[in-house]
């Protein structure tokens, strides 16, 4: 099975997503991959549309090694694993400068959506591993969230076995037994750009109109 392009995978989950339209909801997409399938969601349910924004943190002279996470507001690390909590603290304040510069230049100065009592549904083009997910789930159930769902066209099975077991809800119409990466099951998986990724927001149902026009110009 392949996905013509973003637009479709969107279009694929949508009848998966219908139970939760009376529902107060919030579309957490993963940059960058992850706007355009939220984007088309967010558009057909009238969703507000925001980022999930979350990146690992690296072991020391291994950063593909995940010891933790850090997002806009929490971290968390595993406290099994031996490192200097100076290390730590660096990255956590070196990662969160790097994603509040990215969040705003996508959302301008708009502040995240309130998730408290929220439905979340967490989107992204696919899922290879799920180990930032896993974390941003974690981080999540702090915020005092209705549900947590994660939507994905495509994921190996492994993956969403374990991803299953931290969620309310796990949504994925594609679990091929042979998986070698998410761009595979794309016919056109083409790289999604600053730009084009705020244009979507700007494009949004509850995002503001034009606010993106500095932004774009500094990205020039």
């Amino acid at each position: 099975m392949k996905y013509n392009d973003r637009r479709d995978a969107a279009l694929k989950l949508m009848p998966y997503l219908e139970k939760y339209k009376n529902e107060q909801v919030v579309i957490l997409a993963v940059p960058r991959g992850g706007v355009p399938i939220g984007y088309y969601i967010s558009k057909r349910y009238n969703f507000p549309l925001d980022l999930l924004m979350t990146k690992k943190i690296g072991y020391p002279n291994n950063p593909e090694f995940a010891i933790g996470a850090v997002s806009l507001e929490d971290f968390i690390v595993d406290e099994k694993i031996n490192v200097p909590k100076t290390y730590i603290n660096e990255n956590i304040k070196q990662i969160r400068n790097n994603l509040e510069k990215r969040y705003h230049l996508f959302m301008g100065n708009r502040k995240p959506n309130d998730l408290r009592n929220k439905t979340v549904i967490i989107v992204d083009d696919g899922i290879a591993t799920g180990n930032t997910i896993l974390s941003s789930i974690k981080m999540l159930r702090k915020k005092k969230v209705k549900k947590i769902v994660v939507a994905v066209p495509v994921s190996p099975p492994e993956s969403a076995n374990f991803i299953k077991k931290e969620v309310d809800d796990f949504i994925c119409p594609y679990l091929p037994e042979i998986f070698v990466g998410v761009g595979l099951h794309y016919i056109d998986f083409s790289e999604v750009t600053d730009e084009e990724v705020i244009r979507f927001l700007n494009d949004s149902n509850h995002f503001e109109k034009n606010r993106s026009v500095k932004l774009l110009n500094e990205l020039s």
